[in-house]
């Protein structure tokens, strides 16, 4: 008899859990029900003549390698990152062309910019400003790690938020929204 009711309240606690854990990780889910409602196989096969893919083999289903970004009262996905293993906010944002970091940030992360590098202009919400091309070693949120990423460098007064653009996002495998939250997908 108590043996029944501890299995019986362990499997209300189970059930009661599935709506909190689907709430905080519904990307985790779709992964493992994707299978059963479509029967398609859980690895996908690399294309004929794709070495890169057949080579590092399949790749890494969403639940391995993903973030997901809250958006804040305004609607933004605000993140934290890591450069260079340093951590430091970001909007992430599909309209910026390209990784977009303040000076001081530049800094702060071991990413050295001379004067002399500002040799580019580029149009910005406040305007236009100068740039300094910079390639990036590493930028991380959560388990996704990309490594050589384009950026560009502004100087603070032009740019008081970070960005991470395209040049970040369009490495993904994917990146959506769903459910007020922002999806990124390694």
């Amino acid at each position: 008899m108590l043996r029944n009711l501890l299995i019986m309240s362990l499997f209300a606690i189970g059930s009661a859990s599935v709506p909190i854990l689907y709430r905080s990780n519904p990307h985790l889910f779709e992964a493992l029900m994707q299978p059963a409602t479509t029967g398609a196989e859980t690895h996908s096969k690399p294309a004929p003549g794709d070495t890169a893919s057949a080579l590092t083999g399949p790749k890494q289903q969403p639940h391995g390698r993903t973030a997901l970004v809250p958006a804040d009262q305004r609607g933004h996905f605000v993140a934290s990152f890591r450069i260079n293993g340093r951590p430091f906010e970001a909007i992430v944002d599909t309209g910026a062309t390209a990784v977009a970091l303040n000076m001081g940030t530049a800094r702060r992360a071991g990413i050295s910019v001379n004067p002399g590098d500002f040799i580019h202009e580029v149009d910005t919400a406040n305007g236009k400003a100068r740039a300094a091309l910079v390639k990036i070693p590493d930028i991380s949120i959560g388990r996704i790690v990309l490594r050589d990423v384009q950026a560009v460098v502004l100087e603070d007064r032009a740019l008081r938020t970070n960005l991470i653009g395209m040049t970040f996002l369009q490495r993904l495998a994917k990146y959506k929204v769903e459910g007020g939250n922002l999806l990124l997908v390694q």
